[in-house]
């Protein structure tokens, strides 16, 4: 019987597309970044999180971009601005050196001072909460795919015809089959190891034929699957869903 936190995993596989794993990230992502933006920024505990934290660089621009409530984005970056100011504010003013004279010799302690402040702002633009949750649920994600594939012959059979799995992925689910049993990782790493040796091999195939396209001798060949190889690879590389250069893509036609 499918348990409920078996059903994305099964949706996101029953897709042919691209890599599984990286449409579950998605899917995921996109669900806190409207909880972010939703009724939750309301909520006095979300706001204690938001003003100390606020949201990386990436989700930043994607809170920016989902432009479904911009007032409330506006309210989440007024009051964690404030809450960032009251910190950094007077950590900044006291890390400004003294000049050094001829009745004050030079003194190095400024020196820690300004790397505890850089520390401090480093820490937390880097700090998100749509990060630390996305990490949570993936590695959720993980481990029910590694446990569904030794114990639901469906599933198994989805993960076995998976166009594949991006190499970010991969690791992250290298890392989960450690922790099988050994058979078990026999199993699961034998069906990963398949479906990435079709990949790699396929790509080359196709971004060398990409390249000698731009050879006039070959201008009047069809460009066959080789066209948006260079995209492909990216999402294979990188675990990104985007449509890499598109625009470029668009030229060769």
């Amino acid at each position: 019987m499918e348990k409920i936190y078996m059903i994305p995993v099964n949706d996101a596989y029953n897709e042919s597309c691209g890599c599984p794993v990286c449409r579950l990230r998605d899917k995921a992502e996109n669900n806190y970044l409207e909880y972010y933006l939703g009724p939750s920024l309301m909520e006095p505990d979300t706001r204690k999180i938001t003003n100390k934290t606020g949201f990386c660089p990436v989700h930043m621009g994607k809170l920016n971009q989902a432009v479904t409530n911009r007032l409330g984005l506006g309210l989440v970056m007024h009051t964690h601005l404030k809450d960032f100011h009251e910190e950094l504010d007077p950590k900044l003013k006291a890390s400004i050196p003294a000049k050094a004279g001829l009745l004050k010799g030079r003194n190095s302690d400024y020196k820690q001072k300004l790397n505890s402040v850089a520390d401090l702002i480093e820490k937390r633009i880097n700090t998100c909460p749509i990060c630390d949750n996305l990490n949570e649920a993936m590695g959720h994600y993980i481990e029910v795919i590694c446990w569904m594939f030794s114990h639901d012959q469906d599933f198994k059979g989805k993960f076995l015809n998976s166009e594949f799995h991006c190499l970010p992925h991969t690791a992250m689910l290298l890392r989960q089959a450690a922790k099988l049993s050994q058979n078990e990782a026999s199993d699961f790493v034998d069906a990963l190891y398949n479906n990435n040796a079709k990949t790699f091999e396929a790509l080359i195939s196709d971004v060398e034929y990409f390249t000698l396209k731009f050879d006039y001798r070959n201008t009047d060949k069809p460009w066959g699957t080789s066209k948006d190889s260079i995209q492909r690879s990216m999402r294979f590389l990188s675990s990104d869903g985007r449509d890499f250069d598109v625009q470029q893509s668009k030229k060769q036609s």
